[in-house]
């Protein structure tokens, strides 16, 4: 996430990146603790932006599963003037799970499987890439190559539970239900990994504002260009569309 913070910094955020458990850093917890599930992720998020608010506007940026994280810390918070997300991903939705991993036979055999992995079984760590296909993070063979080698990012493990939790949580609140900040979708048009239209399902049930921008020539980790420019220009008005809104005492 280092080229996004950078990026985003120079247009005068103060941009945090989170390490959520099982990536970056965060790789162990405390010996004796349950498997980490994707509750922890959501619950880690929201602690921390309850820790960090202040007077300045909250613009929550998500890529990839982390769009719809974006979304459950502004809906369950209600301190966030924005959400950006570069993808939304309901797993409970019917034919979602299938459609994100590797190979059809890992949804209809894998999967149902996971229900049972409780207990220290929930402990036992899996390679993100042999569930999903890390290949396609993006359509750069090299920065795709550098992703899979990467023990802190996409080279890594994570346990069976928080697989088997992220399956079942669905979103914090219900996307019919959402009473958060405006939600703007840039989604990358040549994403070989979570094509525009699962995110477009998720974003059609949000209750709320919510705008839809593609970005041209960008794979899942839209980095390439021109998309990468449209984003950073997005991003860029969104923040002074916020800054305008505070200022008015919107």
């Amino acid at each position: 996430m280092w080229p996004y913070a950078a990026h985003l910094s120079r247009l005068g955020a103060r941009v945090t990146v989170v390490d959520l458990p099982g990536y970056g850093r965060t790789v162990r917890v405390r010996r004796g603790r349950r498997s980490v599930s994707y509750g922890d992720w959501q619950q880690v998020l929201v602690d921390l932006v309850g820790r960090e608010h202040d007077e300045r506007p909250l613009v929550v940026v998500g890529a990839s599963m982390g769009g719809a994280l974006a979304v459950d810390t502004a809906a369950v918070t209600g301190l966030a003037k924005r959400v950006i997300a570069t993808c939304l991903l309901d797993p409970t939705r019917p034919g979602i799970a299938a459609a994100i991993v590797r190979a059809p036979w890992i949804a209809r055999l894998g999967l149902p499987l996971l229900r049972f992995a409780r207990g220290p079984a929930a402990n036992l760590r899996i390679p993100v890439r042999l569930l999903t296909p890390m290949s396609a993070i993006s359509n750069d063979p090299d920065l795709s190559h550098a992703v899979l080698t990467d023990r802190r990012g996409g080279g890594g493990a994570m346990p069976v539970g928080w697989y088997r939790s992220f399956l079942e949580a669905g979103p914090a609140v219900p996307p019919e239900q959402y009473q958060g900040p405006p939600v703007v979708l840039l989604h990358p048009v040549e994403d070989r990994w979570t094509t525009p239209e699962l995110s477009l399902d998720y974003l059609g049930r949000l209750h709320g504002k919510t705008r839809v921008v593609m970005l041209p020539g960008c794979g899942h980790f839209p980095l390439e260009e021109p998309g990468f420019q449209v984003l950073l220009d997005e991003v860029s008005d969104e923040m002074e569309q916020v800054l305008d809104d505070q200022r008015k005492g919107s």
